[in-house]
């Protein structure tokens, strides 16, 4: 909204000319994002809790945490506010906005869907299952269908993903390979935040990370010049997609004042399984989900452990009659948590391992 009002007013002052810089406002909406978490944090902790959306440990893992019963579906707040941010410093007619923002909000609304069911109404599966999945699926295939005949127009095909390491060499599938991909790479991002969000400030942090890692791809990608030198496929009007980012990393880092432990806020699916929609949304329109494995690789090593420890299970169960585990407890921070690592020591230390994912996405630009 911003930039598209406030640029008009230069004949008045040379101040406004900076609403359309795209620096300028990636900073604004981190900011924003930042401010206006923590100035409704508390007042949307007590609003929950003065409703009873609280969180109620589900195993004896859970109970052993300090602060016992946590507010529940902060993920409302993060959606909201990344939700009015992002309308007020982005360009609201550029498709690439459009297309991530309208992601996160359907991925946002199965997870309140799925909270609501848990919470408000006392039903312990919450969302079925196959509903969950089934929503998400259909929007990885309607998103791939949208790409392929309406998608925003760049130098290459609309099936055509970037590879790293290769600044000459790029991935082009048929429209229909093209659809399961963007549809396995949406739900992968989106699932594989959501078993993360096990500890308490865990998730958020990898997520402020991993997306403040693309927003500066973003913004790489949608210059002619620096993508040009780098190898990178040049995409006009990608580079919007850094406000969006910078608007999730500010309001992420807001709510990890709430988030961290103990607690007073957790995000539950409402939250988890939005910024995991926003993530793979992110990564499919800068044709970059290969580089989501480098960037995201704490998420990756999470959904692994679950379908490792699933898997074996199922194997040695019918292979010797008894289910066997790889790990203590799965997705694997609860492993180290069950080794006898404090809360604390696990989420620290996956921050660091996703600080190093981070660097390693990074190292690819110079590695071409």
């Amino acid at each position: 909204m911003l930039y598209h009002l406030l640029p008009r007013l230069e004949d008045l002052h040379i101040v406004f000319n900076l609403f359309n810089y795209l620096t300028v406002r990636s900073a604004g909406a981190m900011a924003t994002g930042l401010v206006i978490t923590l100035l409704l944090g508390g007042r949307v902790i007590a609003w929950l809790k003065r409703h009873r959306i609280v969180d109620v440990p589900r195993n004896q893992l859970d109970a052993k945490e300090p602060n016992g019963h946590k507010a529940n579906m902060g993920g409302l707040l993060i959606v909201g506010v990344v939700t009015i941010t992002t309308l007020m410093w982005a360009e609201l007619t550029n498709a690439y906005t459009v297309i991530a923002l309208v992601v996160m909000l359907w991925m946002g609304a199965l997870g309140f869907l799925d909270d609501y069911l848990k919470v408000v109404r006392g039903s312990p599966r919450g969302l079925v299952q196959r509903y969950k999945w089934a929503g998400s699926i259909f929007l990885g295939l309607a998103l791939g269908a949208y790409l392929v005949l309406w998608g925003p127009d760049s130098p290459v095909g609309p099936t055509t993903t970037n590879l790293p390491l290769f600044d000459e060499w790029q991935l082009v599938l048929t429209p229909p390979a093209y659809l399961l991909w963007v549809t396995l790479v949406l739900n992968a991002a989106t699932h594989a935040v959501n078993m993360t969000d096990g500890l308490d400030g865990l998730a958020p942090g990898l997520v402020a990370i991993a997306v403040a890692t693309f927003g500066v791809f973003a913004y790489v990608i949608g210059r002619v010049d620096t993508s040009a030198y780098l190898g990178l496929l040049y995409l006009p009007g990608a580079g919007e997609l850094a406000v969006f980012a910078a608007a999730i990393t500010g309001t992420v880092l807001g709510f990890l004042w709430f988030n961290a432990q103990p607690a007073k806020v957790i995000m539950g699916d409402t939250g988890s399984l939005g910024l995991g929609g926003a993530i793979g949304a992110i990564a499919v329109l800068l044709k970059a989900e290969l580089l989501l494995v480098a960037v995201g690789g704490v998420f990756v090593v999470e959904a692994a452990s679950v379908i490792i420890q699933t898997r074996y299970f199922k194997y040695t169960k019918w292979r010797y009659g008894e289910g066997r585990r790889v790990f203590r407890c799965a997705p694997v921070h609860h492993h180290f948590q069950m080794m006898g690592w404090k809360n604390e020591q696990v989420v620290v230390r996956f921050w660091i391992l996703g600080i190093l994912c981070a660097m390693v996405g990074f190292a690819t630009l110079k590695l071409r």
